[in-house]
């Protein structure tokens, strides 16, 4: 029988694509580190298991008998070194995978991916392609733009002083965005379907491109109050991440991703496969604006 082994399943991706996966009637085991959010997935008919990406033991245990696996690797933006730890979490999985031997893999991975150099965070991303390119399965490298649920953080702060701010520069700078819930989905889907080619890359990407000025007027009209978008001055950029918490490592990967961004680095791949989500910006910044009434 099929299982479908989900890694991050209490994730906005990953519990979208357990939910187009139980509507399916396809056996799900959901794959989580706290033990305590079990429930939910329980009561929605998965198997669940414990596991933690920095524990191969635990990994290994989770993907057993898996003959689909969907692998989201989350980086910590507080760990002093970044990149290893990504690097360890990388491999950890990837041996799991090895050893479950599953019939097909997808990944969660990133627009710009494809390049080797240059990208800051997304390079992470090229390293997951490199390393799960190894593995003897039917590969699906589904590349996300950055997600609509990015800007909470932000969307909190304009509900009370009415300003935004952004690392897109300028204000007039294009770029793709799509709901994490609709990366999620699309990653159920993709794991339904017969695959005729491996590696299969896929980019997916919200119904259109927004602005940070479109992004500050679909948040005056989640929130009704004018709310007003400024650039964060590129000087500014590293102060203001150790005070959100970020280690200087990760950091400097956030720092060069949005300078290769914004000179226009971070795009679809010439030649890729290319899917839109169906969630607009305003439905979830309908949803932000209803989390901050009720904090």
């Amino acid at each position: 029988m099929t299982m479908f082994a989900i890694l991050g399943a209490t994730g906005k991706a990953g519990r979208a694509s357990i939910k187009r996966l139980r509507a399916a009637d396809k056996p799900v085991r959901a794959v989580m580190r706290d033990a305590a959010r079990a429930e939910e997935f329980i009561a929605m008919g998965c198997e669940t298991a414990i596991a933690d990406h920095r524990d191969a033991a635990s990994l290994r245990a989770a993907l057993a008998g898996a003959t689909a696996v969907q692998a989201i690797i989350p980086m910590s933006v507080a760990v002093e070194d970044a990149v290893a730890d990504m690097d360890a979490m990388i491999d950890n999985v990837a041996a799991a995978i090895e050893d479950a031997r599953p019939e097909t893999v997808l990944a969660i991975s990133d627009y710009g991916a494809q390049n080797p150099t240059g990208t800051g965070l997304t390079l992470t991303f090229h390293r997951i392609e490199q390393r799960f390119g190894a593995l003897s399965a039917n590969l699906i490298f589904l590349r996300s733009a950055e997600h609509m649920q990015n800007w909470a953080r932000q969307f909190a702060i304009a509900a009370k002083s009415g300003v935004m701010t952004t690392l897109h520069h300028p204000l007039t700078k294009i770029f793709p965005t799509v709901s994490a819930a609709d990366v999620g989905d699309a990653g159920a889907e993709l794991l339904m379907a017969p695959q005729s080619s491996s590696p299969r890359i896929v980019h997916i990407e919200g119904p259109r491109r927004y602005t940070p000025l479109e992004i500050a007027n679909a948040a005056s009209a989640a929130l009704g109050r004018a709310i007003e978008m400024r650039e964060l001055p590129r000087d500014q950029w590293l102060q203001t991440f150790a005070h959100a918490g970020m280690s200087a490592s990760y950091a400097k990967l956030v720092e060069e991703l949005y300078d290769t961004h914004n000179a226009g680095g971070i795009e679809v791949e010439e030649g890729g496969e290319a899917r839109r989500g169906a969630t607009e910006l305003a439905d979830v910044f309908a949803s932000l604006a209803a989390a901050v009434s009720r904090a």
